[in-house]
């Protein structure tokens, strides 16, 4: 730096230093309190370069194409969409009427293979295992791997998840080039990652982008990790690969309106993967444990109405009679806050922790009951994938009503309601004011107001009566569905204002 410069900066930093001594001896006094420490802002250097990372992972993905056998006079997949597209474009069904057929077209023979679809792999052991999502060989009667070779091998489906979107295929093969696996748990939102696949059938497609999120619930027993790398239709089941060229995700999913890329992508976690890929090669499936509830997200004024604090847990809505959770006693109503001494800030959090629990084995189950914890040691049963609905609740005749502050009639349920629905409580009769806007409607029965049980009408009018009029308050409703069981949730009266 030469002395001219350096004598221009000082002087700059001289001015500055005078004006903003000046500021503050005009500025009002401020209050004595430390003053937060600025964000360190790392220095970015550069992009990143590609290449030799797609050099060293590309011969690992595979191309996979999927073919389904039709009988004869069936029609191929896509037919009707190709005809409505020759309707839409040029106003009849090709050169026909509309609907018409060429008449050049074979029809298809008996047992003749048609391809199904396309989608993306990468091999994970040097004999030959491969991953790829569930919906890429879902229905398909072979399975072909293409490799970045132009080899093609025929692939065994060793099993597939639909829950999780994960298959794992077999082909025959000796010191293949695989990917390692990485640490799904320890990547960071901002990293630099890439998918590699057959976008369109366009094959060893690579694109880069960032992890834009973790842990998005977008998943039945897992949470996805969001990117922005261009992931189109046959990218699926591709490789999410991280700057050592680790796998730490299965590409499965796109957030469209288009049914193209829109800047949202979603991969399964290769840690979830890989324990679900375990099972299915040792069984063909997956075994998940089971608690027997149906559950729901807890709100902020439920929480504070029950002395909660914050928001957290899994409100129980309905529990499956004989079921483990029955058999505990856990009851609708209790809020779930701890699986096995684990949080459960959000319910989603619980079927994941629960479907990864052991056949038959002893799990604590925390909840809030009446206002404070409570510790139930449960039995995890398997869960069957298609579970037939409890019966739904029996409607009484509307009997007498009483009415009450909250604008609520209720009566009471008869001997056998209460030993038919094994439950307390009254039933609503009619519903106005704050406790129809709250969403309360006649037929509804009250289980609980507040932490407290209802036992009968009376006793449920004098706690209303009892009520802060300035606190809302959440109730425990059970509603019969027609279609279906009942559930049971929390609704909350506001106050009036």
């Amino acid at each position: 730096m030469t002395t001219d410069h350096l004598a221009r900066r000082t002087i700059i930093s001289t001015l500055l230093s005078t004006a903003l001594s000046a500021a503050l001896a005009l500025a009002p006094a401020a209050p004595a309190f430390a003053a937060a420490a600025p964000v360190a802002t790392p220095v970015v250097t550069g992009l990143p370069d590609f290449t030799d990372l797609i050099d060293k992972v590309g011969p690992a993905v595979v191309n996979i194409r999927t073919t389904e056998k039709i009988k004869a006079g069936q029609g191929q997949p896509g037919e009707e969409e190709m005809q409505e597209f020759l309707r839409r474009f040029f106003g009849q069904g090709g050169q026909g009427t509309p609907g018409a057929r060429n008449p050049r077209r074979r029809a298809p023979q008996p047992e003749q293979e048609i391809q199904r679809g396309i989608g993306s792999g990468f091999v994970i052991s040097a004999d030959g295992l491969i991953l790829t999502n569930a919906h890429v060989v879902e229905g398909a009667d072979d399975v072909i791997v293409t490799l970045t070779d132009r080899r093609e091998l025929k692939a065994k489906v060793l099993g597939a998840d639909k829950r999780t979107d994960v298959a794992v295929l077999k082909v025959d093969g000796a010191n293949m080039p695989f990917l390692r696996i990485g640490d799904s748990n320890k990547i960071r939102v901002g990293e630099w990652v890439i998918a590699i696949g057959s976008p369109f059938n366009l094959e060893n497609s690579v694109t880069a982008g960032i992890i834009s999120a973790k842990a998005r619930d977008t998943g039945d027993y897992l949470p996805l990790i969001q990117s922005d790398v261009a992931v189109n239709p046959g990218n699926s089941g591709g490789p999410l690969i991280n700057m050592r060229g680790e796998v730490v995700g299965i590409n499965s999913q796109i957030a469209t309106l288009s049914g193209g890329y829109n800047g949202i992508s979603f991969a399964v976690p290769i840690d979830e993967a890989i324990r679900v890929s375990d099972q299915l090669r040792k069984s063909g499936k997956v075994a998940r444990g089971r608690l027997g509830v149906q559950i729901g997200e807890v709100s902020k004024d439920v929480a504070e109405s029950l002395g909660m604090g914050r928001a957290r847990g899994a409100e129980v809505s309905l529990v499956e009679a004989g079921g483990p959770a029955d058999k505990a006693g856990i009851r609708t109503g209790d809020i779930i806050l701890k699986f096995n001494g684990t949080a459960i800030e959000k319910s989603a959090d619980l079927p994941r922790q629960v479907g990864a629990s052991t056949i038959g084995s002893k799990a604590s189950v925390t909840v809030w009951r009446k206002g404070q914890q409570v510790d139930i040691p449960v039995t995890i049963a398997l869960l069957e994938e298609d579970k037939a609905a409890a019966k739904p609740v029996p409607k009484k005749p509307k009997a007498e009503a009483v009415a009450n502050a909250l604008g609520l009639h209720v009566s009471n349920l008869t001997d056998a309601q209460k030993k038919d629905m094994k439950i307390d409580g009254v039933l609503v009769d009619a519903a106005e004011g704050a406790a129809a806007q709250a969403g309360v409607s006649a037929g509804d029965m009250i289980l609980q107001i507040n932490n407290v049980e209802v036992k009968e009408a009376r006793q449920f009018n004098e706690l209303v009566a009892k009520l802060d009029p300035k606190k809302p308050v959440a109730l425990l409703v059970r509603r019969d569905n027609p279609q279906g069981a009942a559930t049971t949730a929390y609704l909350v009266i506001r106050p009036r204002s």
